[in-house]
């Protein structure tokens, strides 16, 4: 049994297409802020939606990416950036509810990214590492295209990282000792979804380097 099948197949896809659908929506009510056109929209929910698993894909060979062989993953982000494009507004007013489900998608994430890349041969450094590329790398790659600084190297926004690193972490220690079942993979799944959530709610960031002396203006 393949670690990242856990899941039926059908419980699986739809858990993938809702994670892709609020990442795609993090990604085109960026896209409107920036003011780009409809395609630009578009654009921006794929890749936000998409670029993790890409990236993951492509490192270890699993080609092509899922997200060219399954047209509901592709097609997700093209209704989310419609969704987006004629209601924004409203969007905007259920940002907290879209950031809960942000943080739903990057548990979940990071927890099969994490186990796919293990089933492909990688170690379990590299296999978290994906985990963590898996859960973050669409956001990163927004953000470039969006000419902004990535929100994950920013000391100004709440941890988005750590909480994926976290049950990037705890999926390869359940590997290294014959321990990872749905139970304790669900378990990884939900750690990192409630610390994302209280990192929003405390707003919990990371510590900048010690005794800076920086001359760089904060934004």
């Amino acid at each position: 049994m393949q670690f990242h099948q856990f899941f039926s197949p059908s419980v699986q896809h739809t858990l993938d297409v809702v994670g892709i659908f609020v990442f795609a929506i993090s990604g085109a009510l960026l896209a409107v802020r920036k003011n780009f056109d409809v395609f630009g929209i578009a654009v921006l929910a794929e890749v936000t939606a998409l670029g993790g698993g890409l990236i993951r894909d492509v490192i270890i060979g699993a080609v092509p990416p899922a997200a060219f062989t399954d047209l509901g993953y592709f097609v997700t982000p093209l209704l989310a950036a419609l969704l987006v494009f004629f209601l924004h507004p409203h969007v905007e007013r259920i940002q907290v509810g879209v950031n809960v489900f942000d943080a739903a998608g990057l548990g979940l994430f990071c927890v099969t990214g994490t186990t796919k890349a293990y089933d492909y041969g990688l170690g379990l450094t590299a296999s978290a590492c994906l985990g963590l590329a898996t859960a973050v790398g669409g956001g990163v790659l927004r953000d470039v295209l969006a000419n902004e600084t990535p929100s994950l190297l920013r000391w100004d926004r709440d941890l988005y990282a750590v909480p994926a690193i976290v049950g990037a972490t705890m999926v390869v220690l359940c590997i290294r000792y014959d321990a990872l079942t749905p139970l304790t993979s669900g378990f990884a799944v939900i750690t990192a979804f409630v610390l994302r959530l209280l990192a929003m709610r405390f707003h919990w960031r990371a510590p900048r380097a010690w005794n800076r002396r920086s001359t760089v203006r904060e934004e």
